[in-house]
């Protein structure tokens, strides 16, 4: 009996020890993609070690909805580490948490085997460790651990694998101490809820997954009344559900930044989620990677063809799965759980398309109707045979994981892989026509970014980076400034568009002559940009263009058009500090009097707000305004530092 308790727990330990041998390589691996964006905030607030600073970043999440407030507090103790560049650290807590997920998956699955009626430890010991073990080996996970910043998608798990532990905990209690069960259940719920929430907002499905697993159970016995089910699980999840459909808009165009509508995202959804159910059941070394803007869209039932195959094949599948609740709960279970987790990510919000970390949650009990089976298999045939099979299951999700980990140990490599694999990605090819230009191979870049643009004439990532490219080398024409206008009105807006061209407008501006020579070239671009539709619904990417359009006035000695073009963005923009900056090109340009103008706009905005709608505490601006104006009262030949 002792052996039968002990035996799973050393092998969880093993596969434990077996999942970070595997993932070693992969820790070697630098930052990537919306690392940069998510983490480079810790520049702007300054030391860490403050509780202001602190505030303020955790604060400032743009990630989502809520801000993810929880995720990013977790990435401050290592503040010092990303001003560093070192991104192990932050790759060892993600596996770290990855560990402790398997581990409370291990315990999950044995109460829920439990609450379901088993009553034979040792095969609940055992499809818990199997279960468990599947799902921790798995190469799929790999990619939301391995990827510093989607700790946003772990810690949604973490928080919903404790809170439904204490929802199985609290159901046990219910025929003895009823009170004591539902305080448990309710504040395990609650809590899970919150703190899985305000990591990545598909933690709000927290409910719906327990409402799932209530609804597979085939123990009837102590069931949780139905008035606290209707106000713990069902309230919420209807909750849900509503703010879901009010996201439903079955217009043309219902996102200016995306090149699919909502019907044709449903419609591709249904390949996608297919795929992640083949790659979860046959797993491939290195999946489709980040490079997913050029992924195929379906425009129609039939277009793919696999469009329609895909949403029949889950239809059946669900359908399916209802069908046998009763005699196979556990398979019920699996596929519902699957799509439940799903609900939020792949459905109706304008999200891009296919991301693999989607499944890091969905797939927590995939495996369980396989661990099942392997046992039953035990009681068939010798149990050595099934142990084998278990053994090379196990081993072989762990060969395929170490693959990507030595991959991943290597991101310049890991991207050119994903790029080079990519062809309809206009990211990925933009990705290795840069990795051209660092190797000082500019003539190659040139001729790989005009072929990669005939295969994309709608990426203004490509067209701005050619154009960026020629300027810097000496060989752009007024003919290449008049091809980026045109190519303009088939774009979508990327934000990585509009900061390639801030860098081509301050690069030419900072050179008298090319100034003189393509000033009005540029300002033709920026007024395309303003016209198109798709950047023209964006207030923050406009605020931009609108400040290149003043940068340039400026620079044409037109302070009164400049200063108007300021304002705008400065309005656009909606943040006081934003216009800092124009305030000092003003200045320098020797326009004290209207940079004082502006400063009081400044001033006035900030003044109105509100302070939890400023994205610094009150004294950055008071003492920035302070400083600015004192410096602009000044000598008048001194420069105003910015």
């Amino acid at each position: 009996m002792l052996s039968n308790r002990v035996a799973p727990i050393i092998c969880l330990f093993f596969i434990l020890t077996l999942t970070i041998f595997v993932y070693s390589p992969g820790l070697k691996g630098g930052f990537i993609f919306d690392d940069i964006p998510n983490l480079g905030q810790m520049n702007q607030y300054g030391d860490m070690h403050h509780w202001d600073n602190i505030k303020n970043f955790v604060s400032s999440g743009t990630a989502g909805p809520t801000g993810r407030p929880v995720s990013l507090l977790t990435f401050v103790p290592q503040a010092d580490d990303w001003l560093a560049g070192n991104a192990f650290p932050f790759k060892v807590v993600n596996l770290i948490i990855h560990l402790l997920c398997g581990m409370l998956l291990y315990w999950v699955t044995q109460l829920l085997l439990r609450a379901y009626g088993e009553v034979n430890q040792k095969k609940i010991a055992w499809v818990a460790l199997l279960t468990a073990g599947f799902w921790l080996l798995h190469p799929l996970m790999l990619s939301t651990t391995l990827y510093v910043i989607q700790r946003m998608a772990q810690l949604p798990l973490l928080f919903s694998l404790l809170a439904i532990i204490g929802y199985f905990k609290g159901r046990a209690l219910l025929a003895v101490y009823p009170l004591k069960a539902y305080l448990i259940m309710t504040l395990s719920i609650g809590l899970g809820t919150i703190l899985a929430t305000f990591s990545k907002e598909n933690g709000a499905l927290l409910p719906l997954l327990i409402l799932v697993i209530e609804f597979c159970n085939p123990n009837k016995n102590h069931k949780p009344m139905w008035q606290w089910r209707a106000v713990c699980l069902w309230l919420p999840s209807l909750a849900i559900v509503a703010l879901l459909a009010r996201t439903i808009d079955f217009s043309s165009d219902p996102w200016p930044n995306r090149n699919f509508n909502q019907i044709e995202r449903l419609l591709t959804e249904g390949r996608i989620v297919v795929d992640y159910l083949a790659q979860l059941v046959i797993p491939r070394i290195e999946g489709y990677g980040f490079f997913q803007d050029g992924f195929l869209v379906s425009k129609d039932w039939l277009s793919p063809p696999t469009t329609l195959f895909s949403i029949l094949f889950l239809l059946a599948l669900l359908i399916s799965s209802l069908l046998v609740r009763k005699k196979y709960p556990l398979i019920t279970l699996a596929i519902l759980f699957f799509f439940a987790a799903h609900l939020m990510e792949s459905t109706f919000i304008g999200l891009e398309l296919y991301f693999e970390h989607r499944n890091y949650v969905a797939a927590i009990f995939l495996f369980l109707p396989l661990a099942i089976g392997l046992y039953a298999l035990s009681e068939m045939i010798k149990p050595s045979v099934v142990i084998f099979i278990s053994v090379l299951l196990l081993a072989f999700f762990a060969a395929m994981t170490w693959q990507r980990a030595i991959l991943w140990s290597d991101t310049t490599r890991l991207q050119l892989f994903w790029a080079q694999n990519s062809p309809n990605s206009a990211r990925g090819q933009d990705f290795i026509a840069r990795k051209l230009i660092d190797n000082q191979q500019y003539g190659e870049a040139m001729h790989f970014l005009e072929n990669a643009i005939q295969q994309h004439p709608d990426s203004g990532v490509l067209s701005f980076g050619l154009l960026s490219l020629k300027i810097s080398k000496g060989v752009v024409t007024h003919q290449d400034f008049l091809q980026t206008a045109q190519s303009i009105a088939l774009q979508r807006v990327e934000y990585q568009n509009t900061q390639i061209l801030r860098g081509i407008v301050f690069f030419v501006l900072d050179d008298p002559l090319l100034a003189k020579q393509y000033s009005n070239d540029l300002i033709h671009i920026l007024d395309a940009l303003m016209k198109n539709r798709s950047y023209s619904n964006n207030a923050d990417v406009m605020s931009i263009i609108t400040f290149l359009k003043a940068s340039i006035l400026l620079a044409q000695d037109k302070p009164l058009d400049a200063y108007q073009h300021f304002s705008q963005a400065l309005m656009l923009s909606g943040e006081p500090a934003t216009g800092f900056n124009m305030v000092v090109a003003l200045a320098n340009a020797g326009y004290r009097e209207l940079a004082l103008s502006f400063l009081n706009e400044i001033q006035t905005m900030y003044q109105k707000k509100l302070e939890k709608d400023l994205k610094q505490p009150n004294e950055f601006y008071e003492q920035n305004i302070q400083t600015l104006r004192r410096d602009l009262q000044k000598d008048p030949e001194q420069k105003v530092a910015p």
